[in-house]
């Protein structure tokens, strides 16, 4: 999956992209990440790419120039499937979006800055608009950041267990149940037993009522929409089939 990633702070993504699962779903050619410098596309010699907005008020607005320039160069070498703005009045990202994402083959996500983009270039351009929350960052790379992290690792291939993403919080509108470690005793205090029990339906039973107990406790906005087999019957493993023998 390829990323081209528009932004006047390139500087601020490099790190996100160097380490942990990101950097190796790179190596092994599984995801593909582009940072595209907008001053590179400035409408003249002194780097401008934002102007004062239109009617007055504080802030700056990027100009639709150089975020058009860059556009039509990427979209003139390939076809995208998504050109994504990452503003805090688009809809907030969830799981279901990232799922919906790692399907895709090329994706552009637009940083908005100072006080964003002119609207033409929403109007002209854009597909998807994301949010990462309820709050204001002074630009959209981490925002881009946490996308690219949540989408890479759906993909297939990057995770050493594929069946870890599947299991992770928000993919059933529930919290992950409570995890634990060796050693079996610390502090005092003790693992459940049914976990080193060796009985897999029970554990999975476990797991499905204690994650529905979290979710009841701290997101209830998450049990909205699930079914109601869903409150009575324990998830579904998840496991590969074995091939035949």
């Amino acid at each position: 999956m390829r990323f081209d990633i528009i932004t006047c702070q390139p500087e601020l993504l490099v790190s996100p992209f160097a380490h942990s699962i990101v950097k190796r779903a790179q190596e092994k050619g599984l995801a593909d990440i582009h940072l595209h410098d907008l001053r590179q596309f400035a409408i003249n010699k002194h780097g401008q790419i934002d102007d004062y907005a239109f009617g007055g008020g504080a802030g700056m607005v990027l100009r639709p120039e150089p975020i058009a320039a860059c556009i039509d160069g990427l979209r003139a070498e390939r076809e995208y499937d998504a050109i994504i703005y990452l503003t805090p009045d688009g809809p907030t990202f969830r799981q279901a979006a990232a799922n919906r994402l790692s399907l895709l083959r090329n994706v552009i996500l637009l940083c908005g800055h100072y006080k964003g983009v002119d609207e033409r270039i929403r109007e002209e351009y854009v597909t998807d608009e994301i949010s990462v929350g309820d709050f204001v960052l002074s630009g959209g790379e981490l925002g881009a950041a946490v996308v690219v992290d949540a989408v890479v690792r759906l993909l297939p291939g990057v995770l050493g267990n594929e069946e870890s993403a599947l299991s992770d919080s928000f993919q059933d509108n529930l919290l992950a149940p409570p995890v634990y470690t060796r050693p079996a005793e610390w502090r005092g205090r003790e693992v459940p037993a049914i976990l080193m029990s060796g009985n897999t339906p029970k554990v999975e039973d476990w797991q499905h009522e204690q994650a529905l107990q979290r979710t009841q406790q701290r997101r209830p906005d998450l049990l909205a929409d699930m079914p109601q087999e869903a409150f009575e019957e324990p998830r579904k493993p998840r496991r590969r089939k074995k091939p035949n023998a």
